[in-house]
């Protein structure tokens, strides 16, 4: 447990961060008012996710291993960070779908019914509900840390003169 202290505290921030990142766009009217403009800025939320990333493996790297880290053990901990991340990625998301903004379902379905993007309520319903949300936000996370993290590993890991 102790070997991955720093993967956890990491995990945790990154969530928190997730939340306060949903919270923004809810205030924003992007789950709402402005839900046709959602698709296009949600994505900005890559920036401060790769720096809380980013922030994590070097806090590692000075804390843990004293400032030396080789892209490999970084790797492991990027890995390890994104593996915990994923697991918390469904009850982060369930906060996100109850408790932050229980209007964006309806409110997605309902546009993308209307600008054609589905054909039916039930083909949007299927794609748009907590259970699909949580499963992508688990699989994304795990798939984007790991990517983030062999990408900034190039330049946080030592470098051997």
């Amino acid at each position: 447990m102790k070997k991955i202290k720093i993967e956890i505290k990491w995990a945790v921030i990154f969530s928190l961060v997730t939340l306060l990142w949903m919270l923004l766009e809810k205030l924003c009217g992007l789950h709402g008012k402005y839900i046709d403009y959602h698709l296009y800025l949600t994505n900005i939320f890559a920036i401060p996710a790769i720096i809380v990333m980013v922030m994590a493996l070097k806090n590692k790297k000075n804390s843990y291993y004293n400032g030396q880290m080789s892209y490999k053990q970084g790797l492991i901990s990027g890995i390890i960070l994104s593996f915990i991340i994923a697991l918390i990625s469904p009850f982060t998301q369930w906060i996100i779908s109850y408790i932050i903004s229980p209007e964006y379902f309806p409110n997605v379905i309902k546009h993308s019914l209307e600008i054609g993007y589905f054909k039916t309520i039930e083909e949007a319903k299927a794609n748009f509900n907590y259970k699909n949300f949580a499963i992508q936000s688990s699989i994304g996370a795990l798939v984007m840390g790991i990517i983030t993290t062999a990408i900034a590993m190039i330049f946080i890991r030592t470098k051997k003169n």
